[in-house]
């Protein structure tokens, strides 16, 4: 897919301006984008099966839909196809693109897309926010990472907005957004933290204030309502990703992570999430049906608790991918998402050696929404 960009000025309005949204993960895709493991640090120790669980992934997900893969140079290039090859993947639906990368996590790194509304007629077919990425504000080397979206935008000729707040001081600032950070219903909704987006301790906009958060995620997202949960679950590195916790399967139903053993540093912050969102309430005044599903049993390495959760499940076209940790859950979990989503395929990955890299299938993906049939603005080229 090759669009022409919309001549826009991008300084002068806004994607909610032009009636665009970011689309629930549920629509249509066109394709994937993950980029390829190739940093052992990520995993220490157990870096060796994670190109294997990569490919399984990607052989599903090529079934499917378009994979866009991000690859340091021609020789990882190389590499990859030839495990490809061997894990049976449809090779035909697999784009490589040789940029360097300092992580593989493209749910936060990569763009963000944006859809016209139903009706809009001003709007382009397809564009992208490109928020700040900086490694959850605690590693240094994030810089090739943060040009992602940039390049996605050039590669597929899309208008691309830069997302800017003022601070208190008067300062112009980009806004750091993780797409883990939040989940959307594509109809107004969105699910975030305190605990990532509010705290002191996240340093990811410093001296940003909940309001400007909203109306900035109302202006580059096209979100009415924004639902705040307090904290993630333990063994989380960014300091609280909803997609962890909770996740909207359709406009008003939320998966919430819940856990019933109450000696579990778990039990206490997923259940007064768990409270939030009963007492959340759609536009028209409404409660959002909520599904609970279980978390695993701990999953400790080296005496470390990883974030290990069901709800960090992808939503591919008729597919859906999510972690298991061979624990007596599992089944539990899968049998909901198959519940939830009665049209897709749901598959179980293994992540028991892959969340020692602290994140798993939602984590390594972003989805690329198809074009609708949307009505081109007279001044496009």
């Amino acid at each position: 897919m090759r669009n022409p960009p919309a001549i826009l000025d991008i300084n002068k309005t806004t994607p909610r301006a032009l009636g665009l949204h970011m689309p629930a993960e549920w629509e249509p895709h066109a394709a994937t984008w993950i980029a390829w493991p190739h940093n052992p640090e990520d995993w220490p120790g157990k870096f060796q099966p994670i190109p294997w669980v990569y490919g399984e992934i990607v052989r599903r997900l090529a079934s499917v839909e378009t994979v866009h893969i991000l690859v340091n140079d021609a020789a990882a290039e190389k590499r990859a196809r030839h495990l490809l090859g061997r894990c049976g993947a449809d090779l035909a639906r697999v784009e490589f693109h040789r940029w360097p990368t300092d992580r593989v996590w493209l749910r936060d790194s990569g763009p963000i897309f944006l859809t016209p509304d139903a009706g809009s007629v001003s709007a382009p077919p397809l564009a992208l926010a490109n928020w700040k990425f900086n490694a959850w504000a605690k590693y240094d080397n994030w810089h090739h990472d943060d040009k992602i979206p940039a390049r996605v935008a050039k590669l597929v000729s899309l208008p691309v907005w830069t997302p800017e707040i003022t601070l208190a001081n008067g300062q112009r600032h980009r806004v750091v957004l993780e797409g883990g950070s939040i989940d959307v219903n594509g109809a107004g909704a969105l699910l975030t933290t305190e605990e990532c987006l509010l705290s002191e301790v996240q340093q990811r906009n410093p001296g940003a204030s909940r309001k400007q958060l909203e109306q900035c995620f109302h202006e580059y997202l096209g979100v009415d309502q924004v639902i705040w949960l307090n904290r993630g679950i333990a063994g989380d590195d960014t300091h609280g990703h909803v997609d962890d916790i909770a996740r909207f399967v359709d406009r008003t139903t939320i998966v919430a992570a819940v856990e019933t053993n109450r000696d579990d540093e778990n039990h206490a912050p997923l259940q007064e999430n768990l409270e939030r969102l009963h007492a959340a309430r759609t536009r028209d005044g409404k409660p959002y049906r909520i599904v609970e599903v279980p978390v695993p049993s701990p999953v400790v390495f080296e005496k470390q608790r990883l974030p290990a959760s069901y709800a960090n499940f992808y939503i591919a076209n008729r597919l859906v991918l999510a972690p298991t940790f061979n624990d007596a859950n599992d089944r539990i979990a899968l049998t909901i998402l198959a519940e939830l989503f009665p049209r897709h395929t749901i598959v179980g990955i293994h992540s028991g050696d892959f969340i020692w890299g602290l994140g798993a299938m939602h984590c390594m993906t972003q989805q690329q929404p198809a074009v609708r049939n949307a009505i081109r603005p007279e001044s496009t080229r």
